[in-house]
């Protein structure tokens, strides 16, 4: 399990001070969770959040005390790219909870590899329930079983860990096939040399003809 050391934090200290001192200011707050302001180290928040994402469980040590939480949102600099502040989302003890967990594509599609099919990934996450402590990070789907344009795979498909449900249409299509179009060359158009020919004809007018210029007058 993924654990981060916090301290409470004075919201009369300046953040900007905070994140000098390698700090990211932070809060946490849930169902049964009033709302707490805290601190805690800034590189050890990026690796877990690495880790973690928003789907993992993640304990927040308090001195003795532990709470089960979620990333729930995270503040980034817009220009370093850098987390600015984090808010966490407690879970209260002994309930379950839902969240989209990302699917994460495995193997090679003879479908694709030999017949020019195009995958098509309809989820790249999908909502489970399950116990905190039972969340998986992520979730796998094998797509070489895809070997003909009409095989597809359902979210009834995907193999779950044990203690976690779905909590989509079993069979909701995750992932499919699509059918290579073939591009119809259009023929070319057949080119009339004999009226091309007629109107260049048509163009030479002669000196004295309907249409000829007058010959320029001799001094």
């Amino acid at each position: 399990m993924l654990t981060l050391n916090v301290e409470k934090r004075d919201m009369k200290q300046n953040p900007a001070i905070l994140r000098q001192k390698g700090l990211i200011p932070a809060v946490f707050y849930g169902p049964k969770e009033k709302t707490t302001p805290v601190t805690m180290s800034l590189s050890e928040f990026k690796k877990v959040w690495k880790k973690a994402g928003e789907s993992s469980v993640i304990i927040l040590k308090e001195g003795s005390d532990e709470h089960e939480s979620l990333i729930h949102d995270i503040d980034i600099h817009p220009l370093s790219g850098e987390p600015r502040h984090a808010d966490f989302y407690v879970i209260e003890k002994g309930k379950k909870v839902t969240v989209h967990i990302p699917l994460v594509y495995v193997g090679v599609s003879p479908a694709v590899k030999d017949k020019g099919g195009i995958l098509v990934k309809v989820h790249r996450e999908i909502e489970i329930e399950a116990a905190p402590r039972d969340l998986p990070h992520e979730l796998t789907i094998d797509i070489s079983k895809l070997v003909e344009f009409s095989d597809v795979v359902h979210a009834s498909d995907i193999v779950l860990p044990a203690g976690v449900s779905l909590k989509i249409n079993a069979e909701e299509v995750v992932t499919a096939i699509s059918e290579p179009k073939e591009e119809k060359e259009e023929a070319p158009t057949a080119i009339d040399m004999s009226a091309i020919e007629v109107e260049a004809k048509g163009k030479e007018v002669k000196e004295g003809e309907e249409g000829a210029a007058p010959a320029p007058e001799k001094k």
